[in-house]
């Protein structure tokens, strides 16, 4: 029973330093955020957050490989070189629900105030399955320059619906994106 009731007191705690987090980085970059600001905002004392983090920093690389592990999951579900009956919108379907799931955590990395750092690991990651899959069916010469436009294009979607206060579902959004993948900007 005693185990129970840490765990949900770390689960509480880890969530009040996360609000207090996606707060602070509404209006500040990471590298001015300290560990006081962050306790006193999330009311618990500083003791209590180097118990689960050593600094502001650590935390926001805790929270991204939690991030990314399911990230990582999706991604190696969803884009298979080998799959032939792979379509864009399956994988985006599973993105932007993810994103829905951590709206608030996405918005808050990819905001002005954000990590840079996040945008481009995710980029990264999603060019290097689209490479494999491109140099399956096209031209290396072309593959660069696809791989780049569509994960370059989609983070800017992504943006622009994280930013919305009303956003579309993630079902239209994956239709939005696509769309404009497999037929371009024709109507």
């Amino acid at each position: 029973m005693a185990d129970g009731k840490v765990d949900r007191r770390v689960r509480r705690t880890k969530s009040l330093l996360l609000q207090g987090l996606i707060q602070l980085m509404e209006t500040k970059d990471i590298k001015d955020i300290s560990v006081k600001e962050l306790s006193d905002l999330a009311d618990i004392n500083r003791g209590t957050f180097y118990l689960h983090y050593s600094d502001v920093y650590d935390m926001l690389a805790q929270l991204e490989d939690e991030l990314f592990n399911e990230f990582y999951e999706i991604i190696d579900r969803t884009l298979k070189p080998d799959t032939a009956l792979h379509t864009p919108r399956v994988t985006l379907l599973e993105i932007f629900s993810f994103l829905e799931r951590h709206r608030e955590v996405a918005k808050a990395m990819m905001s002005p105030h954000g990590d840079l750092a996040f945008v481009n690991r995710v980029k990264n990651m999603v060019k290097e399955r689209l490479d494999s899959i491109l140099k399956a069916s096209r031209a290396a010469s072309d593959g660069c320059y696809l791989e780049a436009f569509a994960v370059s294009g989609c983070i800017g979607v992504i943006e622009i619906w994280l930013a919305q206060p009303d956003p579309p579902s993630p079902e239209a959004m994956a239709d939005i994106c696509s769309n404009i993948l497999e037929k371009g900007f024709r109507p």
